[in-house]
């Protein structure tokens, strides 16, 4: 199910984005980063020596410097994770920021990265990297309730595990603007409570 440039840009340039002011949070971004000339995205896992959300499967992201633009900072953290260098012509647009439980702001930002780039993943923050197909994500995802919370914790099958929010989140809204055209909104979807330290 491969997508075209056009169609993402179109796609997000239509949906009315929600961005969060929460000064309370630490600003982040995130790269959904198309590969295969639209038919597939980049997702890690994080290396189990990191200090914050080790082990965990994520999207290539990272705190924002200051004075950067989330956009700027989803290609740093890109090639610093992925070593992969993209130019400012390859961000496509940006999905709602969601809050997360462990204190950042994140801003979900599309970008293109052409047929097959090389990468070299960092091992010292990332294990893994997997092309994921796009019709992976294109399900219904699961809710499950937790006694923390009154919000469902969103989870998202991929490579034979449940990935939660934030990246599930994340996924499944691009899922629905990208791919469905649906303005669905998912800042208020749960995380685990893992996830929220």
């Amino acid at each position: 199910m491969p997508v075209s440039r056009e169609h993402v840009v179109a796609a997000l340039r239509r949906f009315p984005r929600r961005p969060l002011d929460r000064p309370d949070l630490k600003p982040a971004a995130v790269g959904i980063t198309l590969v295969g000339d639209g038919s597939a995205f980049l997702l890690t896992r994080r290396a189990p020596t990191l200090r914050g959300h080790a082990g965990q499967w994520a999207l290539p992201g990272g705190r924002t410097d200051p004075g950067e633009s989330a956009a700027a900072a989803a290609r740093r953290e890109l090639a610093e994770e992925l070593g992969l260098a993209l130019d400012a012509d390859a961000e496509l647009g940006a999905l709602d920021d969601y809050a997360t439980r462990s204190g950042y702001l994140i801003t979900p930002v599309v970008l293109w990265a052409g047929d097959e780039p090389p990468l070299r993943p960092n091992p010292g923050e990332v294990s893994e990297v997997h092309r994921v197909p796009l019709d992976v994500i294109d399900v219904d995802p699961r809710f499950v309730a937790i006694p923390e919370s009154d919000a469902p914790v969103i989870q998202l099958p991929i490579l034979g595990r449940y990935v939660h929010a934030p990246t599930a989140a994340v996924l499944h809204q691009f899922r629905e603007v990208v791919l469905h055209g649906r303005d669905t909104r998912v800042a208020h979807l749960e995380q685990p409570v893992f996830a929220w330290r």
